[in-house]
């Protein structure tokens, strides 16, 4: 079994673990005890090589986990220490219950640090900036099951949810927030499948959003499920927090004119085959491409791209414009991220009965209090 499948446990629970455990690895006169990596590859486990991660953002108590790094890489997390044991990263992605597959909404405190893995660890190399910012606590969220494995997420603002932590503005609609496939289970119809998904979620409503800006990958799973599900066509909106009209563009108006990047293979398709697409086709898979970083207000399909997902940054309301509108250096929705937020400590982790002030602890850098306000999280494939 893998850690899904045991019994639940609260993020109190971890914690708790984490302490005693680390406590007597500090106590330990030699370092005897090791991490099996593989049958040629072992990682020593001592005070030196585990750091406290942050699981949620603004989470208050802190929701810690213990992780275990290469010495000579303290970028890199190998294992984390969950069930009173460690666990590689490949084996916390996994299940061995047949009865999860395909899309399932997130309830227990370990698919959330299975969504934790995917956005902060697994698609990440040691010389990649992390994938996202820390998602809420609450943030509503669905994990892709395919072959006893957790291959892909997507989040959801919902109607009526606050849009930041420090304004009354609330989602004017329900919000495609962010979606991710991993690398290597890319170009199989997922992005797709997750956003057919979505938009059946919310049947009832009129109106729905899918976060700004849209990358190239995203805009082409757009075209694709737009085509083959015409009752959306007026229906489906690239918006900024919150929501309102002033601040959603029709995506399918958008294609029609121009103004996504959809890709080289998605530029070439003739007509008659886009007529054609199908969940299978790979027109429809999320490419490892580069996002148009444009703001709402100014679309221009030449402007440079970069290598992410796109990060989101909402500024507080200006109420005397009427709202809240996000910041137009880098939003919305992407193929692979752009942020930087390393929630790893550089130095060895002390108890937390000595030092619980971990917001600072945990990061490399002290961000300043207005960087620590903007920052928001990065969006989608």
């Amino acid at each position: 079994m893998f850690p899904v499948d045991l019994p639940a446990v609260s993020g109190t629970d971890l914690r708790s673990a984490s302490e005693l455990y680390l406590s007597s690895l500090e106590s330990r006169p030699h370092n005897d005890e090791w991490f099996q990596l593989s049958h040629t590859s072992k990682v020593a486990i001592t005070a030196n090589n585990v750091r406290w991660m942050q699981l949620f953002e603004g989470d208050q108590p802190a929701c810690l986990l213990l992780a275990l790094h290469p010495p000579d890489d303290p970028t890199r997390v190998v294992a984390l220490y969950l069930h009173e044991k460690w666990w590689s990263v490949d084996n916390i992605l996994r299940t061995s219950s047949k009865s999860r597959s395909g899309l399932i909404s997130v309830q227990s405190i370990i698919e959330r640090v299975i969504v934790f893995l995917l956005s902060q660890v697994v698609e990440r190399s040691s010389q990649e900036e992390v994938l996202f910012s820390l998602h809420p606590r609450t943030e509503s969220c669905k994990l892709l099951w395919r072959d006893s494995q957790a291959v892909g997420f997507y989040t959801v603002k919902h109607k009526g949810s606050l849009c930041d932590s420090w304004s009354s503005s609330c989602y004017l609609l329900p919000v495609l927030d962010t979606v991710l496939v991993r690398r290597s289970w890319r170009r199989k119809g997922f992005g797709l499948q997750m956003l057919q998904d979505f938009c059946s979620s919310f049947y009832t409503e009129k109106f729905l959003g899918v976060s700004s800006p849209l990358s190239p990958c995203m805009a082409a799973v757009c075209r694709s499920f737009l085509q083959q599900h015409k009752e959306h066509l007026e229906h489906l909106y690239e918006v900024e927090a919150p929501g309102g009209w002033a601040q959603r563009r029709n995506i399918w108006l958008n294609i029609q004119l121009g103004r996504y990047s959809l890709g080289i293979k998605e530029e070439r398709r003739s007509t008659s085959e886009e007529t054609q697409m199908n969940e299978d086709d790979s027109s429809q898979k999320i490419y490892n491409c580069r996002p148009d970083l444009t703001p709402l207000s100014s679309c221009n399909v030449n402007s440079p791209l970069v290598i992410g997902f796109s990060v989101q940054q909402v500024k507080p309301c200006d109420h005397s414009q009427g709202g809240c509108s996000p910041s137009s250096k880098i939003s919305g929705t992407g193929c692979i991220p752009a942020a930087h937020i390393n929630y790893l400590d550089c130095e060895p982790p002390t108890r937390l009965a000595q030092s619980l002030n971990t917001k600072q602890a945990i990061k490399v850098k002290p961000e300043s209090e207005e960087t620590q306000t903007s920052a928001k999280r990065v969006r989608k494939t």
